[in-house]
């Protein structure tokens, strides 16, 4: 089997079901495996197993739904900033210029790594033509995934996913540990809550400093919190925003819902002393064998 045939068996991910979906599947996590090389990003698999609209199938796992498309249109090269441009093409084939504002802007855009260890949301900007462009560097080669994350005027939200490819040695690293705390810049984030297959669950986040709770959380997408949460294996996307709330921590609570046992990755997104930080959590849904985590997880 060739490199490119290699990263196309590894990037396909399972269609199941996430978010309220109808159906039920297991979880497939990333598996470990040798460096591969990636030779090309032409290589990369076609999109067309994704183009199917299923009314059962999760957010993310098509590049195309109810005539609408994700066509990234730019070349990424690691560890190189690149202005990223992409298009979203709507059912009469034209790229879309007409969007609506939700949580205060017309499109967000998140790439992860495959294995999902590394994360970005990012904000293009569009121009006239409808073309998105936003800065992007990769620093790492590999297999990434990009969502375009939005509601066309007078539709409903769509989450539309590609593949993104970026040549050079590649080994994907293991899923981080289950845990119920994460570090980033000096802050602490703990997390309480269990994911619970079939109900919306609550998940609560506690912001400290210096062993201190944070209380002037500042809004960030108009919420005093952002969370993404992604599911191990196929990365089906759920993309939620908390409850609301007139105090600015140190606690902010999201309702999530997974139809099945298995490990997610969580990625909060919280803005405090003017700069955004994104704090990262492993979980894992109870059922299917999978056991509830504890306490006392393990992280990276």
């Amino acid at each position: 089997m060739n490199a490119a045939a290699k990263l196309g068996a590894y990037v396909l991910g399972l269609a199941v079901v996430f978010g309220g979906a109808l159906g039920a599947g297991q979880v497939v996590g990333p598996t470990a495996a040798p460096a591969q090389q990636v030779e090309d990003h032409a290589a990369m698999a076609p999109q067309g197993e994704h183009e199917q609209t299923k009314s059962d199938t999760p957010r993310g796992l098509q590049v195309s739904e109810n005539g609408y498309t994700l066509n990234p249109l730019t070349t990424v090269k690691p560890g190189e900033p690149t202005d990223f441009r992409f298009t979203v093409t709507g059912p009469d084939g034209r790229p879309v210029t007409d969007y609506q504002v939700e949580h205060d802007k017309k499109l967000h855009f998140i790439v992860v790594s495959r294995d999902l260890g590394s994360f970005q949301h990012l904000h293009p900007v569009q121009d006239g033509d409808g073309v998105w462009s936003v800065k992007l560097t990769l620093a790492d080669p590999g297999a990434y995934r990009a969502f375009a994350d939005f509601a066309p005027a007078g539709g409903s939200g769509l989450t539309l996913g590609a593949d993104l490819l970026v040549a050079g040695d590649y080994a994907p690293k293991p899923l981080p540990r289950v845990a119920r705390t994460a570090t980033v810049d000096g802050y602490a984030v703990s997390l309480a809550g269990d994911l619970v297959p079939g109900q919306a669950s609550k998940l609560t986040l506690s912001v400290s400093k210096d062993g201190r709770p944070v209380t002037d959380l500042q809004p960030y997408l108009g919420a005093y919190g952002h969370l993404v949460a992604l599911r191990a294996g196929d990365l089906a996307y759920l993309h939620v925003h908390p409850e609301e709330s007139v105090k600015a921590g140190p606690e902010i609570t999201f309702y999530a819902e997974v139809p099945s046992g298995g490990e997610y990755r969580l990625f909060l997104d919280f803005q405090h002393d003017g700069k955004v930080r994104t704090a990262d959590f492993t979980a894992r849904a109870a059922g299917a064998g999978a056991a509830q985590p504890g306490a006392d997880g393990h992280g990276h």
